[in-house]
């Protein structure tokens, strides 16, 4: 058995990256948590609005949340930076067959891309991820790949490689705009499997994210005006309020912290000075003081990009070895290990090639103006769907086509989803009530498009409705769209006692 792991090096070595990322990535989220529930505790304490609610809130230092959360690192960073290693591995091993001077440039590749990530402020946890998970692949791979040069095997790596080649080209032609919620409409929306991953992704993603956001993408953040000797006609601490900047006490490390020296103001990120502007300036013009206080603060734009490129590679690619190591070692015990590793990729194969060419035969039909009352009135879910999509695209009154009362009656999901988004564009007074319907919906998705429609329609009697779901709602998610309703309609924080 130990043979036959050692011979199926990159699934072996992927696991192991996995595990180191999942360790640190749960505590990473757990102690991000703690420093989110202190803020919202303080946000609460000033007598504001904290979202996410005091239902949430409780939940913040559980080690459920902190583990699940963790699993969008282990997917997205963890492999991307396992299947790095491994390439790199590969090709200093095959195509540079060991040699110490590509080593060492690997090295000092690596300690500038460290510096790089930690630019703008040190970053424990990330760059213990980079400095903690590729040594353990590293050795792993190149152990393994020497195994194999000792047992003189004939190498398969080629025609391993090629079904990933190819089915790495059909993907990229599925890649479009509409690919992603295509999806996720299709094989999420459409079935109580996917209808249980997509509620577990959105109930813990929230988490992860919180990790990496930009103060711009916050929707609440902690501030702090410190001033003895600078006054003005205008209140400091209403113009952060109406950037969601909430004055808290000083004892809270705060997202935004404003000293004065003199006439100037220093700005900073977690004590850390960002920018120092005129008072002047920032009176005169505190939306630029404040989006140039954002944009220069913001030091996790490169580890946003190295997620998204690790979800968009890494994670297909993590699905594709873990299947195949799997049907590999279940066959290894009936055949021989080439046999077995030449079977799981030709099934690993098929089956994805089965997927890609079933979800772009399931999506719905190109949909103009021409064909959009046909599309609407279809016996197909997807082009009613496809059709929906372009109507929210284009800004179309959903309410002017005969198809839409009973469209209302959609037992699918994917189709209720879209309606609801649609409806943001409606303006016929009678939509509203449907829109307050879907409200009550059974999917959280749907009621998130609804509270979506509510804020861009612009009725601020919706107000209370929407504050309703806040205050009440145990979906984080759900209050995430409910405040962004709030604010599109005008209203902004106040005391609320």
């Amino acid at each position: 058995m130990r043979n036959r792991l050692l011979q199926l090096y990159p699934f072996v070595a992927l696991l192991v990256g996995m595990i180191l990322t999942q360790i640190l990535a749960s505590v990473h989220v757990f102690l991000s948590n703690r420093e989110l529930y202190d803020s919202m505790v303080a946000i609460k304490d000033a007598g504001y609005l904290p979202v996410p609610n005091s239902q949430v809130m409780g939940q913040l230092h559980k080690k459920g949340p902190a583990f699940f959360g963790g699993l969008f690192f282990t997917l997205s960073i963890g492999t991307g930076i396992s299947f790095l290693t491994i390439a790199m591995t590969w090709v200093w091993d095959r195509l540079f067959h060991r040699k110490a001077l590509i080593l060492y440039l690997f090295l000092f590749l690596w300690v500038v891309f460290l510096a790089a990530l930690n630019y703008g402020g040190f970053k424990l946890f990330v760059t213990l991820y980079f400095l903690l998970i590729p040594p353990f692949v590293f050795i792993i791979s190149a152990k393994t790949m020497s195994y194999k040069d000792r047992q003189n095997r004939p190498s398969n790596e080629v025609i391993h490689m090629i079904p990933v080649i190819l089915l790495a080209i059909l993907l990229v032609w599925q890649i479009d705009s509409r690919m992603f919620t295509d999806f996720r409409d299709i094989y999420l929306f459409s079935n109580p499997v996917g209808f249980r991953i997509n509620k577990f992704y959105y109930k813990y993603t929230l988490y992860p994210a919180e990790v990496f956001k930009s103060l711009n993408q916050k929707i609440i953040k902690t501030a702090i005006f410190e001033s003895k000797t600078i006054s003005s006609n205008r209140s400091p601490e209403n113009i952060l309020l109406e950037y969601d900047y909430i004055p808290v006490k000083r004892s809270v490390d705060a997202d935004l912290k404003i000293v004065s020296i003199g006439n100037d103001f220093i700005f900073k990120n977690r004590d850390r000075s960002v920018l120092q502007i005129s008072a002047k300036r920032f009176f005169t013009d505190p939306h630029k003081a404040i989006r140039d206080f954002e944009q220069k603060g913001d030091s996790w734009a490169l580890f946003r990009q190295i997620i998204l490129f690790s979800l968009l590679t890494g994670f297909p690619l993590s699905v594709y070895v873990i299947a195949h190591g799997a049907i590999a070692i279940l066959f290894g015990f009936f055949l021989r290990q080439r046999t077995s590793s030449l079977i799981a990729s030709g099934l690993c194969f098929s089956l994805c090639l089965v997927l890609i060419f079933s979800f772009q035969v399931t999506r719905g039909q190109n949909v103009s103006d021409k064909n959009l009352a046909d599309s609407l009135n279809s016996d197909r879910w997807q082009n009613r769907v496809a059709a929906l999509k372009y109507l929210d695209r284009t800004g179309m009154e959903i309410k002017q086509f005969q198809a839409y009362p009973e469209l209302l009656k959609s037992p699918y999901i994917a189709e209720r989803y879209w309606l609801a988004r649609t409806l943001a564009n409606s303006r016929d007074p009678a939509t509203y009530r449907d829109i307050l319907f879907f409200l009550n919906d059974t999917h959280p998705n749907v009621i998130t498009m609804a509270l979506y429609a509510l804020g861009k329609r612009g009725n601020k009697q919706a107000i209370d409705k929407i504050m309703q779901v806040i205050e009440t709602s145990d979906d984080w998610y759900q209050q995430w769209y409910a405040y962004r309703a709030l604010r599109a309609l005008g209203w902004r924080q106040t005391k609320l006692n």
